[in-house]
């Protein structure tokens, strides 16, 4: 069992930014990858971003690239999210999950979740 825990969600305006965390315990011995992703009411939760174990493959979905940044800390069992440039279309909860078949968009991969942290951006 993973246990994930996000946090740094809140309300922030159109251009600004912020930083969620996702802290992992539990089965944090094995080599496992991370993944983002976000829902809004209505809609399917949708891929944000993955790492890998290592942190040397870090895919991203096209709305976010080059203003979202993922990256791990393997020592302190934390995944982070930095965004930028946020736009009011980023509103939603954001999730951090985790699987043990690599840092994939594939929603089905994933196998344990957090309970998901509120992000609103006001136009």
């Amino acid at each position: 069992q993973v246990q994930l825990v996000e946090s740094g969600g809140g309300l922030v305006q159109a251009g600004g930014s912020l930083r969620l965390s996702c802290v992992a315990s539990g089965r944090t011995f094995s080599r496992y990858a991370m993944g983002w992703f976000r829902q809004v009411p209505g809609k399917e939760r949708e891929f944000v971003a993955a790492i890998s174990w290592t942190g040397g493959i870090t895919p991203y979905a096209d709305s976010v690239k080059g203003r979202f940044t993922i990256s791990r800390d393997n020592v302190k069992n934390t995944v982070f999210l930095q965004m930028n440039s946020l736009k009011p279309e980023d509103t939603a909860v954001y999730y951090c999950a985790v699987n043990f078949q690599g840092a994939t968009s594939r929603t089905g991969a994933y196998v344990y979740w957090g309970q998901g942290t509120q992000v609103t951006v006001s136009s």
